[in-house]
């Protein structure tokens, strides 16, 4: 809706105005600019009035655009503190030898990426030789992102700096000997190099900003000073696509992570070809960043456009630059002199005029190779510009060619990043372009060579004289392994002796346990609670006053609820990350706890609670992120099960996340029904995770939020619960011909068999023996590893089997978890084998008619019960109608 004259409504309008002839004579002004010298004149001195605003101090918004052009101008650059002659040489060899490792891996068809790489080598080079900090110095050094696909170049510079040999990078994706190199960064295959996995896209980002702010918050708890780490994010204009590449941004801004730079590899090439063919992808992200808070410096030119932007009087080519869709500037790169001539600079007279001042050879070099990230001069501006902001985090916007120096064949070519090889006459014309002393008898075998200047050269001493001076080699990852002391025993005894006739629910057993732990005098500050923004459904509350909420400005308000016992308190010094509501978010803190043991070596023990649907199914790429990287720590799918959370209907209810987790090797998942289940498990887990033989694992533990009896723990069934099965209660005895079943059941569905005993027993003569399957998956594993041993010639028994050897009469599993869950390990048992589970889709209902539907409740395990026997001829096929008709089934 506009006024009378058409204006639309502005903001300003409600406010007063003391002086409208004032106001007005600034309009007037405005517009004799736009008249006298147009418009483009106009606009550029309302954000020359705004960029002084700014400076003196004045609140107003930002810009969140700024033009096509470098944030830094040439006459604005430091002194670059290097030698780069010698560092475009370093920088050639690692070219090369990237192209080489892949192309030669080509022959098997092993593959690889050349071309992000070739993009982007000054922007790590310059890194290494000036920014990055390695961890044999003070602190714990930087932490780098690396871009999964530039993971060549990475070899490549470890093979000039000796820590690769030539052997190896022809293993390159070859990893099945033991000496081979994983295509993409990854600890788990490399662990002395590699910190983070990166290549499953938006993941390396969202973790990024995570570790900036998990430094922060190891500082603020006075646990390890990072104020030297820095963390650098190197990423594609592509992979900015993703979700979770942005999930963040805002977050890094209000907590001032100036710890953070984001490194953007502005190629303008996705996979497949260009990221906003008719847009500017560099602008979009301006904006985001900007509106999100970021420091944003671009760095899109090399120097050979100096010369036009100073011929640039009218400003028509920022204009222009500003207009030119990305898809077009790509195929500006890839023509002839004189299509540019016509396309780009026939478009205004103004631009026209400007291109008979320049040679063909000018236009050619600033349009073919003169981008921001090919010259170390300008990205060693940028890089000091950033770690230099304060208050802020700072993203880079760096624009490149894919597929740089590799030749015309390749060069901003939509299908470069398939491209697996150059032929050996694209690599002499490399060599020719890169100067570099290969001779032609090198090919004699057919084969690329690789090229090192010898150990002793120049170039080495100067690499590793770099790396020495900034503290060492990078990237780089180091495990200083320190057990933590076992906590005290009290902890846990409070939950071996049950909760007498007072209900509890596992959740609220697992919450009290972890309070009493983080009160132990040795280990309890490295406990790091995680939870998205649900800590009052978990009962945390109580740990709000007494470990405090992590938060960097501490608490600059009065709280509304401050009167109470258990307020919301938020400290510096924190111990609690409250996360909104992002369990994306939430995992991403917990990977940086988790490996804090290798990033920092300070061991910490995470313990991430969240609503079990929303872990393995939300955020399972997470999850395996966290194995990749070699966590430690305890994830808690709370009001777990598909029939436990009343009324919150099939968005809530979980049948299925056991059987997600079942699929990751490094997750041991234990569903446990009692309180003293979850005390042994989490004292083992402690012992595994973080005792003298600590092992590269992470638990994944359910707990329900239904209130039940806990009762004290029996004798003797420690290593059951750990192994996975026991049995907990031994059926009545009857009548000596009796049919016996032997009823195996996890988590809450325990209760229900131990109803079902009591049924069978009462009404219809049956003896059953209840088991406690604390984990279907660990029986699962053990029983892999027994089948594994004979083929070694091993003859091992699965522990499953042994447990049940000689229980009399059929097996019948039950969970709050689809069928598929406890089947697992239904083919090393040897008796007859029937299982029932929550199948389908969860609805809204009480969980006894929830239970009912599923067919899992007492009367349902009780019919399927006799059933099982009634196809064995130990019960009459009659009594198994009666009892459905008992039932009402």
């Amino acid at each position: 809706m506009t006024d009378p004259v058409g204006k639309l409504p502005s903001e300003l309008d409600q406010l007063p105005d003391r002086d409208p002839e004032e106001t007005a004579e600034w309009a007037a002004s405005l517009d004799a600019v736009t008249k006298a010298a147009g418009p483009h004149r106009a606009a550029y001195l309302m954000r020359r009035s705004l960029q002084h605003a700014e400076g003196a101090g004045l609140a107003l918004p930002k810009l969140l655009e700024t033009d096509y052009v470098n944030s830094i101008p040439t006459a604005a650059e430091p002194a670059f503190d290097g030698d780069l002659e010698m560092e475009s040489r370093i920088t050639a060899w690692n070219r090369w030898n990237a192209a080489a490792m892949v192309t030669r891996g080509s022959r098997l068809g092993v593959g690889g990426h050349i071309a992000t790489f070739a993009s982007a080598a000054w922007l790590y080079e310059t890194g290494f030789n000036h920014f990055f900090r390695g961890k044999e110095g003070d602190g714990s050094g930087d932490q780098l992102y690396i871009q999964g696909h530039a993971s060549p170049g990475i070899y490549a510079r470890a093979f000039l700096d000796g820590r690769l040999s030539e052997q190896q990078l022809d293993n390159f994706r070859q990893e099945a000997g033991g000496d081979g190199l994983p295509s993409y960064p990854h600890p788990r295959r490399l662990p002395w190099l590699w910190e983070f996995p990166t290549v499953s896209m938006g993941l390396g980002p969202l973790s990024a900003i995570y570790q900036a702010r998990f430094n922060r918050y190891l500082a603020n708890r006075n646990i390890k000073d990072t104020s030297n780490s820095h963390v650098w994010a190197f990423l594609g204009d592509g992979e900015m696509d993703e979700p979770e590449s942005t999930a963040a941004l805002a977050l890094a801004a209000r907590e001032r992570l100036d710890n953070l730079t984001f490194v953007i590899n502005c190629n303008l090439q996705r996979l497949d070809g260009p990221v906003r063919a008719n847009f500017r992808v560099v602008q979009e992200l301006e904006g985001a960043f900007r509106g999100a808070g970021w420091n944003v410096i671009k760095t899109l030119w090399g120097s050979a456009w100096d010369e036009l932007f100073q011929l640039d009087t009218t400003g028509a080519l920022v204009r222009r630059l500003r207009e030119v869709p990305d898809a077009q500037f790509q195929t500006y790169a890839t023509r002839d002199v004189a299509y540019i001539r016509e396309h780009f600079f026939g478009a205004e007279p103004a631009l026209a005029e400007l291109a008979k001042l320049l040679t063909d050879a000018k236009i050619a070099e600033c349009f073919y190779n003169s981008r921001g990230g090919h010259e170390a001069r300008k990205v060693y501006a940028a890089y000091k510009a950033a770690v230099e902001h304060k208050g802020a985090p700072t993203v880079i916007l760096a624009q490149t060619v894919k597929g740089y120096t590799l030749g015309k064949g390749f060069e901003s070519k939509n299908a470069n990043h398939q491209m697996k090889k150059l032929t050996i006459d694209e690599f002499k014309g490399m060599r020719e372009l890169l100067g570099l002393p290969i001779p032609d008898s090198a090919f004699a075998d057919g084969l690329v060579p690789y090229g090192h200047p010898g150990a002793d050269s120049p170039e080495v001493r100067y690499l590793q004289e770099r790396r020495a001076a900034l503290g060492g080699p990078a990237p780089a990852r180091r495990v200083h392994a320190v057990a933590l002391p076992e906590p005290e025993e009290r902890a846990f005894k409070a939950l071996y002796k049950g909760s007498g006739k007072q209900e509890m629910a596992t959740t609220m057993a697992f919450v009290r346990l972890v309070k009493d732990l983080m009160r132990d005098k040795e280990t309890g500050r490295r406990w790091v609670p995680i939870v998205p923004d649900e800590a009052r459904t978990f009962g945390m509350e109580s740990l709000f006053p007494s470990a405090g909420i992590y938060s960097p400005l501490g608490q600059t308000y009065e709280p509304v609820d401050r009167d109470q016992l258990m307020y919301y308190k938020e400290a510096k010094d924190g111990q609690i990350l409250n996360e909104g509501i992002t369990e994306a978010g939430a995992m991403a803190d917990f990977i940086a706890a988790s490996t804090s043991y290798a990033t920092h070596g300070e061991t910490m023990i995470p313990f991430y609670i969240f609503y079990s649907m929303f872990g393995w199914q939300r955020t399972g790429d997470q999850m395996w992120q966290l194995a990749d990287q070699l966590g430690k720590g305890f994830i808690v799918g709370a009001t777990a099960g598909r029939t436990t959370l009343t009324g919150e209907g099939l968005q809530h209810a979980d049948g299925h996340s056991h059987l997600i987790a079942a699929t990751n090797p490094a997750s041991l998942n234990y569903d446990p029904a009692f309180a003293y289940e979850i005390a042994v498990i989490v004292k083992d887990g402690l012992r595994r995770m973080y005792g003298p033989d600590a092992e590269n694992v992470f638990y994944y533990l359910t707990v329900y939020n239904e209130p039940k009896p806990q009762p004290a723990m029996p004798e003797g069934v420690e290593d059951g619960i750990i192994k996975g099965l026991y049995r907990f209660k031994e059926g009545t005895p009857g009548a000596a011909d009796a049919p016996q079943i032997q009823l195996l059941a996890s988590g809450t569905a325990i209760h229900w068999a131990l109803e079902a005993q009591e049924l069978l027993a009462a009404d219809w003569g049956v003896r059953a023996d209840v088991w406690s399957a604390t984990s279907w998956g660990e029986l699962r594993r053990e029983a892999l590893e027994c089948d594994e041993a004979l083929l070694r010639g091993e003859q091992r028994v699965p522990y499953v089997t042994r447990a049940l050897e000689g229980a009399p009469g059929p097996v019948l599993a039950v969970s709050d978890w689809m069928r598929q869950v406890p089947d697992q390990i239904s083919q090393w048992v040897e008796q007859d084998w029937s299982s029932l589970g929550t199948d389908g889709f969860g609805l809204s209902d009480t969980r006894d008619a929830a239970r009912r539907h599923f067919g899992v409740d007492a009367r349902s395990i009780t019919v399927a019960a006799l059933a099982q026997l009634a196809r064995r001829g130990e019960v009459s096929a009659s009594a198994v109608k009666d009892a459905r008709e008992r039932y009402g089934l």
